[in-house]
This record gives structure tokens, sequence and C-alpha cells, in this order.
């Protein structure tokens, strides 16, 4: 049986498929059979090639010395005849004319427009790709960009047609089409309003169904209402105060950045102080405990008309700003995924102001607002542990995104999502009034903690952070720079999109390790609350469900985008989420 004479991981010379250009490869696999190899350009091309194809970088260069070019020589007068070539590249010859020939040639191929690549949520948690993703997703197929790569003087200069952006029409439909986001915009609000009515009551048992509804003129308030659009407001301003750094997002399809004001964190200090202040005014802040449906039902308002809004101002904008999934023609459908990928209004990125600001804050809010009142309810000098430990645990969790706010804009939903309905109201309505149940049902629910429950819910809570910050911080600076110290250690599999998947720490103990943390964090945030009802737990719950469902979509995009490699990495890290288990 032959041998190899390449080994694999070899990075060698190879002859692009009818030419006689050689370039930089790198050996991935050779197969006994067929005696061919399969190698990876710097584009990101895979291709197999013959062993007479591929020659070792000494003897190549040893060529280059006699000859100065890769290009092959013909004569002046020749025509150019029709050969296969590299997808979306025209070779040119290296000119060795004049230095003016050459300066101008080098000019023309540096004016190139580059179209990056978009990133899919798959590469946001499993790639260590750079930031700016400019090579040809190959395994996608739409073949629009090529990466403009430092040349030696042994290597030829490559340029392209400037792609035209245009919007990509969606034909995967989630969450059941058409008729499944139909019924998920009437049964969501309706279960988180089940939800809170269920928290407030005394017997807090799913058996107590169906419950005591109250009149539907009780829901509204229009004081509450009021309230809530300047909490949207004032929190408006804050995210336009030009304090903190102002970064660039991930390039768009037009090869277009947009900057955000990275702000969170000192936004959530001022919202401490102006909450201290208005204690110190004497506000009744326990107002908020005692009109809280009518708080849930102003936002969920405001989200349906900021989703009416949204969806038609979709309408005018260009097909390069509508987002990829959010684009499938039928109106309920993208009314709910949302059509806009980054709809602005002046300096106020709305999708990026809702995805942290007034929910998060609010959640903190909130939590702070249920830990007055059960102090108030069941007449303590001090708040519970029970209580303290939910408000400490999910404030840790909040500072911490907003700590980290700039990896934000890596997200699924920052470069992949529209701004619909769905996004509209988990942001301002699923999260500050469900990440909030524990809190409002220990009002009405006291739960007495012992020591060692205490300590146990700390340990736990302690372990869930470091796994999610660890995941985290070591899947941002491997993608940020492959050779930090800190990352370099990191075994990798090579994909035919020049990306490379981690398979060790963390992230070669299970495919997710970062979901995992964040399930860890939220079963300690619902153990304070006892085993008396199932209610507390519905957050983990959801948690759960949607983390598999993320999961599911991920699966679904690697992939596709990463083909064989996606294959090998499934059998290098076996376990999704749960070691052992899935």
């Amino acid at each position: 049986m032959p041998t190899a004479r390449f080994q694999i991981g070899d990075t060698v010379m190879g002859r692009w498929p009818g030419s006689n250009l050689y370039y930089e490869v790198k050996v991935l696999s050779y197969d006994n059979k067929t005696r061919l190899y399969t190698v990876i350009y710097k584009d990101g091309t895979e291709l197999e090639l013959k062993e007479s194809d591929i020659t070792s970088l000494t003897v190549f260069k040893q060529g280059v010395t006699r000859s100065r070019s890769r290009s092959r020589s013909r004569s002046p007068g020749r025509p150019r005849r029709s050969r296969s070539r590299s997808p979306a590249r025209t070779p040119r010859r290296s000119s060795s004319r004049t230095t003016d020939v050459h300066k101008e040639k080098l000019k023309e191929a540096l004016e190139v427009r580059l179209t990056p690549v978009e990133k899919t949520e798959t590469e946001s948690e499993n790639q260590a790709g750079g930031r700016y993703n400019l090579r040809r997703r190959k395994d996608q197929g739409d073949g629009k960009t090529v990466e403009l790569e430092q040349k030696t003087e042994t290597e030829t200069l490559l340029r392209t047609k400037p792609p035209t952006a245009s919007a990509i029409k969606t034909t995967d439909l989630e969450f059941g089409g058409r008729v499944g986001v139909f019924f998920l915009m009437f049964l969501l609000p309706v279960a988180v309003l089940a939800l809170l009515i269920l928290c407030g009551q005394k017997d807090a048992s799913l058996q107590s169904f169906p419950l005591e509804l109250p009149a539907l003129e009780s829901l509204w308030d229009c004081q509450v209402f009021g309230i809530v659009l300047l909490w949207l407001l004032f929190q408006a301003v804050l995210s336009l105060l030009p304090v903190g750094k102002l970064v660039e997002g991930m390039p768009l399809k037009n090869g277009k950045t947009l900057k955000y004001r990275i702000n969170g964190f000192y936004a959530l200090l001022l919202t401490a102080v102006a909450v201290g202040v208005a204690m110190y005014q004497e506000v009744d802040l326990s107002y908020i405990h005692a009109h809280f449906l009518q708080f849930y039902t102003s936002a969920l308002l405001i989200v349906t008309l900021l989703s009416i809004y949204l969806f038609i101002r979709s309408r005018w904008a260009s097909e390069d700003e509508l987002a990829p999934g959010g684009n499938s023609g039928y109106i309920i459908y993208d009314f709910f995924m949302g059509r806009e990928l980054n709809p602005r209004i002046k300096n106020l990125d709305i999708k990026f102001f809702c995805e942290m600001r007034p929910g998060l804050m609010g959640w903190v809010l909130i939590n702070f607002v249920m830990l007055q009142a059960e102090m108030k309810h069941q007449n303590l000098e001090n708040p519970s542990p029970a209580m303290l430990l939910v408000n400490i645990f999910q404030l840790l969790w909040v500072v911490d995104g907003f700590w980290h706010e700039e990896k934000l804009l890596t997200m699924m939903d920052i470069v992949y999502d529209g701004f619909g309905f769905m996004l509209t109201f988990g942001d301002l309505a699923f999260v500050p009034f469900t990440f909030t149940c524990q809190a409002y049902y220990l009002v009405s629910h006291p739960n007495e903690l012992s020591a060692f429950w205490i300590i146990t819910l700390i340990i736990m809570n302690g372990v869930g952070y470091y796994i999610f910050r660890k995941a985290n911080s070591q899947k941002f600076a491997f993608r940020k720079n492959p050779s930090d110290p800190a990352v370099s250690h990191l075994k990798t599999i090579p994909t035919a999109t020049g990306e490379s998947l981690i398979v060790s720490g963390l992230w070669g103990w299970v495919r997710h390790p970062n979901y995992l943390g964040d399930i860890i964090m939220g079963l300690a945030w619902s153990l304070p609350c006892g085993f008396n009802h199932l209610i507390p737990y519905f957050y983990l719950i959801y948690l759960i469900t949607l983390l598999v469902h993320r999961n599911a979509r991920d699966e679904h995009q690697c992939r596709k985008k990463y083909g064989s490699a996606w294959d090998e990495y499934c059998k290098a890290v076996p376990f999704r989420i749960f070691p052992g288990i899935y």
C-alpha cells in the first residue's frame, strides 16, 4: 500500500486545478484508496489534490528563486485561454516589467471592495475566527467574498469583482412557521400574565387552575403607563450620554459597520443613584409591587405599538438592511421575527438599546422593590436570607452583562435576528416580569434557609458563574487573538472557512459550557424558594428549553457551514450541554 508523502498538518504548496498557479495550503487528510490529499487554502477553499499537484515549500522556493514568478509563462501575443480558476478570484500575473506598472497593479488590487460575511449564531458560540471575517463561506455557497491577503514577492495579486449586497430570502421558517408564530404572539403574553397571577396569590399551586382572573379594567392604569414610558425615556437618555467607549459592531452585508456607545455599566450606576435619590425623597417604591399586573400590561401595550412601528418602517428599509431570519414575505412571520436588522433613530440603535437597558435595569429594580415589599408584608426588620440570595445572585449576573456589554455585539440577537415582536416582547416584557418571579414569589411565600443551604447555594452559584464567565472569556479571547498565551494552548480543529473549533479546555468538555454555567446559576436562583410550588422554577424550565432549542439551531447552522469538520468536532466533543447526559 502506498504511503503518504506529506503528513496531516503539513504546510505545502498546492496547484490550483486547471492552472499552473500554486498557493500555500495545509494538508487535512489523505485517502489511501483514491491517493488524494484533502487540503485547505488560505481563503477557506477545501479541495482534493493529487500528489503530483503538491510540492514542499523548500522545493517550491528553490523554483521561485530561479523563475521569480508562479504565473504561467506565455508569448506576449498569445491570447489568454479560458481556464478553471478559483471561484470569485481572477489570477493576475506578477508584473516584472517596470516599477510603475507594478505599483499600478498593486493599487488596482488594493482597491477591492470587500463584503464581510455575516456571523451566525454558531460563530458567536463555537468559532475562534477573527472579529472581521472576510473569508468566503464555502459551505453556504454564497461565494460573495474573498480574503485580501498580504502577499510576498513570490505571490500573485488577487482581485475580485465588487459584489452587490442583496437581501437573503428567508426559506427555513422557525417556531412552526406562520401558524406557530401566530399562536405564540397570543400564548406568550397570556402565559406571563398567568405566571404573575400565580406568584402573587396565596395558593401558587398549578392545581389552582382555573385562575381567578382580575377584571380587565383593573389591568389598566394611565399613571402606570406614564411611569413605564418615563422609564424607557430615562434609560434612552442614559444610553446616549457621551461616556464610555465608542466601538464598531460586526460588518454588515454592505461592508459598513455601525458604531455603538458602550456605557451600560455607567448607566446602571446612574440608575442606582436615581433610585437612591427617590428613596431619600420618600418615594414609595412598593407602588410597583402593588400595581405589578398593571405595569406588565403597560409594557405589553408598548411592545405591541413598538412592534407595529418597526414593521411599518421596515417597508422602507433597503434590502441590505433586512435581517436574514425575518425576510420570508409572510406578514405574520416577519412581524414576529422582525424584518429590519438594525433599526435606528439618529444615534439610538433601538435593538441594541432594548436588548439590555430597560429590561435588565428593570429586573434589578423590581427585585429590589420585592425585597422591600417582603419586609413590609412579612413585618421583617431585615430581608430574609432567601430574598437576599436571589437579589445578590441575579444582580451579579446583570452587572456581569453590563461589564461585558461589548461582547453582545457578536451575539445572534444582534448580528442575525431582526427586531420584531419576538425580541421586543422578550426584552421589554418577558425578561423584567418573569426573571423576577422568584423575588415576587417570596413576598407572599417566605422560605426559611438553614446555614447549610445558604452555603450550598453560594457555592453552586459561584461554580455556575465561574463556568459561564470562563467559557465566554475563553471564546472571546481566542476569537480576538488565537496566539494569546491564555488560549494558545487550546487544541482546535481547522474548518473549510479558515476558522477553528476549540476541542479542549471547557469547550472540549461540552459544546456549550457557557450554557451549562447559566443553567447551574438558574438552579441556584430557584432553590431559595423551596419545594412547595413549581412556579418559582419557571425560569429554570424556560432557560433549559431555550438553550436546548438554541443548541438545535447551532447544530443546524454548524453542519451547513463547517461540513465534515463539524462531524469531526462532534466526535471529539460528543456532549452538547450536560456532560454524560446530553
